[in-house]
């Protein structure tokens, strides 16, 4: 144990032994340790550009897709999808919350459905799921790439520059947070939009955010952690004790 890392933790701990509404708000931090690269980090996506000159919220937008939509496809196959993907230690952890009742949501930015194969049950996905495409025409459903038999134009379930977000999941996600006494932040810069707006409707006494690089969030924190995701949210179920539970 490493008592001087592990002390904010057990402040955590005993925020979630009195907590009665959990809520998790996950960016792309949260599957970094899964081998996912982040978009603004320092070795983000954001950093490089794709063939030398498309950047990546140029690519991933409504304009693009309908217009180079080879190139979008590219870049989504070899930038964007990874292969054999499995769930790390914090995944894990917050199954575990889940499963004795205090996690109630979590609401995710990321695309990769890790929190779903991690046995995850109420899960929101603000920008939709990698995982899952769909004909334009037919509305047929895979769980990957593929060519329709009807001849129409197969894409991406996931929300585009351009594209407004699905408003029953936004309106999901703002109830779960006011409802939360408790609200766990991690794995986002807080910089945009909708980490920098969502948690304006956050009522609850308990915001703690977890982050390696700290945020620039200006509102009140009553707990920040500069840590790891997965290492964190381990030594939380450990000091729980629900590591024992099968």
């Amino acid at each position: 144990m490493d008592a001087k890392r592990d002390e904010k933790i057990l402040e955590l701990v005993n925020i979630l032994k009195s907590t009665k509404y959990l809520v998790f708000f996950g960016g792309a931090g949260t599957s970094t340790d899964s081998g996912i690269k982040d978009f603004r980090g320092k070795n983000g996506l954001y950093k490089t550009l794709f063939k030398g000159k498309y950047k990546p919220d140029e690519i991933l937008s409504l304009d693009f897709f309908k217009t180079n939509r080879e190139i979008f496809n590219e870049y989504i196959k070899t930038e964007l999808v990874v292969k054999d993907l499995k769930i790390n230690k914090g995944h894990i952890a917050l199954k575990k919350l889940e499963d004795i009742g205090i996690l109630k949501s979590i609401i995710t930015q990321n695309i990769d459905g890790l929190h779903q194969l991690a046995g995850s049950k109420n899960v929101l996905e603000l920008h939709g799921n990698l995982n899952k495409w769909y004909c334009l025409s037919c509305g047929k459903f895979e769980n990957s790439p593929f060519d329709c038999e009807c001849g129409g134009i197969v894409r991406p379930d996931i929300i585009l520059y351009g594209e407004n977000l699905n408003q029953k999941i936004t309106n999901e996600a703002i109830y779960q947070i006011e409802q939360a006494d408790t609200l766990i932040v991690v794995g986002t810069s807080l910089t945009v939009y909708p980490a920098s707006e969502y948690l304006s409707y956050f009522r609850g006494k308990n915001l703690v955010i977890i982050n390696e690089t700290g945020t620039q969030y200006g509102g009140k924190i009553l707990l920040e952690i500069i840590d790891n995701f997965s290492y964190v949210m381990d030594k939380v179920v450990d000091f729980l004790n629900l590591n024992k539970i099968k």
